[in-house]
């Protein structure tokens, strides 16, 4: 890449940090979108209705990302998963999840990078996104580490499981939901755990964010709703009924997502699942031993 190029990166980051400041600001002031009326008309979800799911075929694209998963297998975006425009791409979720228009340039930009892709120009395959310590990372909420499972589209049902289950707070209508501090207490059980039993472990500050990033759209997108959660991601399906929690006039911007982003980071202590990794570590060499052929007498 050459110094032009680097300046001209530079300026647009700095561009879209400056976009997001201004719309944080104007968030502040501006009145909230109405419940019933966060996803804009004309887009798939007005009303909260949503186009017919389908669960994906064995030769569709998916990956790592549940939130782009079930756009896809509602035909927000192409339903094979294939062939998608980074451009279009960031329309959809700001429609569909309500995060600021700087989030969603700034995200597709950032992907198309990491692909040596152009932004304004190239597709892509939602599986191209997985790579390793790209955006996809190990420690993951809802995905063994790329190592013990090189589709990173497949579910871990009982990490899924495990974190709906984890779930200790209650909202304003006595629904279950899962809070920030259960976030940052189960990020700390996959990390440690993860590092314990994956020997090509790596989760850089970078990723450890990443990490923290997506379990924001938890609460912050969902607002931590374990009902909702639960086919969101078991089926990777946007609930019957469902809008996004977010109602910011602008949707959730860059800035006021670190703040939860943040919050759950600084909660994450592995050192409080130490036992928990050595019980892992432990399970997973009697489960070698049992399945190493046995020597013959």
């Amino acid at each position: 890449m050459g110094p032009f190029s680097i300046v001209s990166r530079l300026s647009l980051d700095v561009g879209i940090l400056f976009w997001d400041i201004l719309l944080t600001l104007s968030n502040l002031v501006r009145r909230k979108h109405r419940i019933g009326h966060v996803t804009p008309q004309g887009h798939p979800g007005y009303g909260k209705y949503w186009p017919e799911y389908r669960p994906p075929k064995e030769t569709d694209s998916r990956c790592s990302c549940p939130a782009l998963n079930a756009m896809a297998n509602h035909g927000i975006i192409p339903r094979s998963g294939r062939d998608i425009s980074f451009v279009e791409v960031g329309h959809h979720i700001r429609a569909t999840y309500n995060f600021s228009p700087t989030f969603c340039s700034f995200v597709p930009r950032f992907a198309a990078r990491m692909l040596k892709k152009n932004y304004s120009e190239d597709l892509f395959d939602l599986e191209e996104l997985d790579l390793h310590n790209g955006i996809e990372h190990d420690g993951s909420l809802v995905r063994l580490d790329s190592a013990l499972e090189q589709a990173q589209s497949i579910k871990h049902v009982p990490f899924i499981e495990e974190l709906l289950a984890a779930a200790t707070g209650r909202d304003k209508e006595d629904n279950t939901v899962i809070t920030t501090k259960d976030l940052s207490r189960i990020l700390g059980k996959r990390r440690a755990v993860a590092r314990a039993v994956n020997k090509e472990f790596s989760l850089s500050f970078f990723h450890k964010i990443f990490g923290s990033t997506n379990a924001a759209t938890l609460v912050t997108v969902f607002g931590g709703r374990v009902d909702d959660l639960h086919s969101f991601l078991h089926e990777e399906r946007l609930p019957e009924g469902w809008e996004s929690h977010i109602r910011q006039h602008h949707g959730i911007t860059l800035m006021q997502l670190n703040k939860t982003i943040l919050g759950i980071e600084l909660g994450v202590c592995e050192q409080d699942w130490a036992e928990a990794a050595r019980e892992a570590v432990e399970c997973l060499e009697a489960s070698v031993r049992k399945s190493s052929p046995k020597p013959h007498t």
